[in-house]
């Protein structure tokens, strides 16, 4: 099972799904629909029906035919942890959850040998215990992981509200002039590549904000806040401006890639109210050293 709250007014709700979801495609979507798989305040629905802003929506996958997830034992890097919720520090490299070609050595199955099974949510499908966001398997930082089911669907809904205040760190090739300013450009998918996102007209209104930390001769240092959380959002937006990010095998790959393994992105602080005692948190992580080193 997994659960959603949708955060756009007014399209088809199968529309809606496939550009959410993105290890799906649309056809998928659609064999959900047609096997009832879709449900809106615990009734199958029609793929036409359009979305509101905060709907929940809960799918009803089918099982994916691997094995069951066993806990491996992967060092972690605790940021915070208390009896609801916790905050992981994830290394460049590291895949978030178990997904085709990543069976293995994911954050998931370091937390499933770290708490269990049953110390974990269970609101998305049984392969993504706890999970209630992710960052991309070559960007480091900050992770929030559920614990029990009420503060999984509380924290999603601080989400979709855009509650969760997030910053990242960017090291973009070439020099930014400007000290601050802000990317405004819609994304969705490439449409000669499934795998990429773009800057399309049709696509989800999307806006970064951004201060230049630090100039270098080649490099600018970055610090970027996300007032919207698209896939790939600070990646395509810097790339859409004519500074990608170093080393991004998908958005820079006919650039030097300074010996990095992925890019030089960092997820470096969380705020937001807490969801259960509404204490305001703000968890930082400091840049990682080959980042520095850069």
């Amino acid at each position: 099972m997994q659960q959603l709250v949708i955060d756009r007014e007014g399209v088809r709700l199968d529309v809606a799904l496939s550009q959410i979801i993105n290890d799906v495609s649309r056809s998928e979507v659609r064999r959900w629909f047609d096997e009832k798989r879709v449900l809106v305040k615990g009734k199958p629905v029609r793929p036409s029906l359009k979305t509101k802003m905060g709907m929940s929506v809960v799918i009803l996958r089918p099982q994916p035919t691997v094995n069951k997830l066993v806990g491996e034992d992967i060092p972690l890097d605790i940021v915070y942890e208390d009896e609801w919720l916790l905050v992981v520090n994830k290394p460049q490299g590291m895949v978030v959850h178990p997904a085709p070609g990543h069976r293995q050595g994911t954050l998931v199955h370091a937390l499933l040998h770290y708490l269990g099974s049953d110390e974990l949510s269970d609101v998305n499908e049984r392969f993504r215990p706890g999970i209630v966001h992710r960052i991309d398997k070559d960007t480091s930082g900050l992770l929030l992981v559920m614990k029990t089911n009420e503060v999984h669907r509380r924290m999603a809904q601080l989400i979709a509200r855009h509650d969760v205040d997030r910053t990242y760190y960017a090291l973009v090739y070439g020099t930014i002039s400007e000290t601050t300013g802000s990317i405004i450009a819609p994304l969705g998918r490439d449409p000669n590549n499934r795998q990429r996102m773009a800057v399309v007209a049709s696509g989800k209104s999307a806006i970064t904000h951004f201060q230049v930390i630090k100039r270098y001769k080649k490099f600018t240092l970055v610090k970027a806040n996300l007032e919207t959380g698209r896939t790939h959002q600070i990646r395509v937006h810097f790339q859409y401006i004519g500074h990608p990010v170093v080393g991004d095998p998908l958005y820079a790959a006919k650039r030097p890639a300074c010996g990095l393994s992925g890019q030089a992105l960092h997820a470096g602080r969380l705020c937001f109210n807490h969801p259960m005692t509404n204490v305001e948190m703000d968890l930082r992580s400091p840049l990682p050293h080959w980042f520095i080193s850069l």
